[in-house]
């Protein structure tokens, strides 16, 4: 095993933590903003996943799936908000049986609609092609898979760290009652950054879809992988989401051993506040 060899297994570690970002970024809001436990966010990757087939399917356009599927995942998650999660309040039992209801339900009508094979999405010829780089050769897709979190991540900074919207989020995250008494409409802020998040999980499932498959049972898979980013990194912290996604995908000792010890040492995760 020589240097090169080391570069590719790095190059491969990045463009898998670009995938586990775009899901753990979103769980992460969800968890620090609203305070649910979702246990449907792998159920959004997956329908993500299979939407944009569907949108592949019907137009056979690569680059439209993209945003529809994270139109249309994002209408979903803003309805379960709405129309299911926000009567029940901050009872987590509540929250984590209903949540989980609803995985199994998902999980079922994906199954109904597109089956049970595993199915590939197909990106267009030039992602599919090989770069080669100081002599290592890295597939053109893991390469795009990096550039798009990259500007996913980049533009979520901005608007939580440089727009009024992002300031309204961050004082919900840090305090809910006082920024309902400042006049920030918190009820809002919930459904929206419910939506982001979800979209956020379609989005990963689109772009994983050339990477894993889509197949039923991929959003239990995803689920604790997820939900380790989240922990690890902190709730509603995009930098730690980001810095936690990055760990190698060696072992899942790799993966839950510092979640564990994080846990122990530090509750709110790397970069997660009281």
């Amino acid at each position: 095993m020589n240097t090169q060899f080391w570069l590719t297994q790095v190059f491969n570690g990045i463009s898998y933590g670009a995938l586990l970002f775009l899901v753990g970024s979103g769980l992460s809001l969800i968890f620090g903003v609203m305070r649910i436990v979702n246990l449907a966010h792998g159920s959004y990757f997956l329908l993500g996943g299979y939407v944009a087939l569907s949108v592949i399917w019907t137009t056979g356009s690569w680059a439209l799936a993209i945003p529809v599927a994270a139109l249309a995942v994002a209408v979903v998650g803003l309805l379960m908000e709405r129309v299911f999660l926000r009567p029940l309040g901050f009872d987590p039992l509540r929250q984590v049986l209903l949540t989980v209801g609803f995985a199994f339900l998902f999980q079922q009508a994906a199954l109904d609609i597109w089956g049970g094979d595993n199915m590939d999405i197909i990106p267009p010829a030039k992602l599919t092609q090989t770069a080669v780089v100081g002599g290592l050769y890295l597939p053109g897709y893991r390469i795009f898979m990096i550039s798009f979190a990259a500007v996913i991540g980049v533009a979520l900074w901005l608007v939580m760290e440089k727009t009024r919207m992002g300031a309204a989020v961050r004082a919900t995250v840090d305090d809910a009652q006082m920024a309902r008494g400042v006049g920030i409409d918190t009820s809002r802020i919930s459904m929206l950054i419910f939506a982001l998040g979800a979209c956020l999980a379609a989005l990963g499932g689109v772009i994983g879809g050339a990477f894993l498959g889509v197949y039923p049972g991929l959003d239990f898979q995803i689920l604790p992988i997820a939900f380790a980013v989240v922990i690890i990194g902190g709730m509603g912290s995009l930098g730690g989401a980001a810095s936690a996604a990055m760990l190698p995908e060696i072992s899942y000792f790799t993966l839950y051993a510092p979640m564990a010890l994080i846990l122990a040492v530090k509750p709110t995760g790397l970069f997660g506040r009281e």
